[in-house]
């Protein structure tokens, strides 16, 4: 990768010459369940998820339309799980950027990443866990009210 300028903690004139990492994005329909688990509980999602449940796990990603993973310098730093039927509409069950990773756009290029590969006939819904909201409308997507589930019993 090339050279390019950036600038570091410290006083306003100092400018450092680093080599600039990108983030990469591509649809992982193998991701390995012990990597969905780490994102996931690196997030903080792994509190809502059944992390522990390796069978669930495994289930979850191999029952899933579209994985979507973001990785920086080959490492997974985030997950987007979808469900979709590719026509009407796709629900992003899942949408996990581990901390060290948060702050660098990697949940907006995950999301990003689905509708580039959904189309824009393709509704994208997602569920967000309250601490998350404040991301979603900066995202851009409307919020919306009128929505209902029956929620797990297990």
């Amino acid at each position: 990768m090339g050279q390019s300028i950036a600038r570091l903690p410290g006083p306003a004139s100092t400018l450092h010459t680093q080599p600039m990492s990108q983030v990469s994005y591509s649809t992982e329909p193998d991701l390995a369940p012990a990597d969905f688990a780490r994102v996931l509980a690196e997030s903080g999602l792994g509190a809502h998820r059944p992390i522990t449940d390796d069978t669930r796990l495994a289930a979850m990603l191999a029952n899933a339309s579209l994985i979507l993973t973001a990785r920086l310098d080959g490492a997974l730093i985030g997950v987007a799980r979808c469900i979709t039927d590719f026509a009407w509409c796709a629900y992003v069950s899942e949408l996990a950027v581990c901390p060290s990773a948060q702050g660098l756009g990697v949940g907006r290029g995950l999301l990003a990443h689905a509708r580039a590969q959904l189309g824009p006939q393709v509704s994208l819904i997602l569920i967000s866990v309250p601490e998350a909201t404040g991301f979603y409308e900066r995202a851009g997507m409307e919020h919306i009210q009128d929505a209902f589930w029956y929620r797990r019993e297990a």
